[in-house]
């Protein structure tokens, strides 16, 4: 089948991410790679990377986007698993281990970028992060009956502590970071129950 000229467009947009995301690893942030390094992985020559981003600037924040999204989409799929039956707690933190061993490069942009030199890269990193509070704030509010402001306490201290977690689950082996994911279920719990009690005293 014969590709049309925004089909192709749209496959080379589509191989210059991929290419970025599989040159980040535990040795390579994104701020390390250049332009050059990227279009080659992507199979095109470096001029024509400027068909699709700006400069590399634009195509991180494409990544730090497309992170969000996938993150996203992680708490909308632990939802699903919690309404078939699973605990809350237990699901959510299985399902971010799964992606954090699918998406490794993923996770690292977000872990990276949340900290790194640029403000633009900064800020997309901590708005993504902001959505993914805010759903759980939400989610909270919904089925437990906390307060706004309580739920919203529970999520930052509950996505502060997985984010920190998911950075030393990175370079672990599986025996590993499955008695690191017990060690977060339990510390979870410990903030859920806070929350609950602190809720009672006012």
């Amino acid at each position: 089948m014969t590709l049309n000229r925004q089909q192709q467009k749209l496959r080379t947009r589509r191989a210059i991410i991929d290419a970025a995301f599989g040159l980040l690893d535990d040795q390579h942030s994104f701020s390390s790679i250049s332009l050059r390094e990227v279009a080659r992985a992507a199979g095109i020559a470096p001029t024509s990377f400027y068909r699709h981003f700006k400069d590399i600037d634009e195509l991180g924040l494409t990544l730090v986007d497309e992170a969000g999204l996938t993150l996203r989409q992680l708490m909308r799929q632990a939802r699903v698993r919690i309404a078939s039956g699973g605990g809350v707690i237990s699901t959510s933190i299985d399902t971010f281990m799964e992606f954090i061993t699918a998406n490794s490069n993923v996770f690292r942009l977000l872990l990276r970028e949340h900290t790194g030199t640029s403000n633009a890269f900064r800020a997309a990193v901590l708005r993504e992060i902001q959505h993914f509070t805010v759903e759980l704030t939400d989610y909270t509010v919904s089925t437990t009956g906390l307060t706004k402001e309580l739920a919203n306490l529970q999520a930052e201290a509950m996505v502060k502590l997985v984010f920190s977690t998911g950075a030393e689950a990175l370079d672990l082996d599986s025996a590993q970071r499955a008695q690191l994911a017990e060690r977060l279920k339990i510390q979870l719990r410990f903030i859920s129950n806070g929350a609950s009690e602190y809720a009672k005293q006012t």
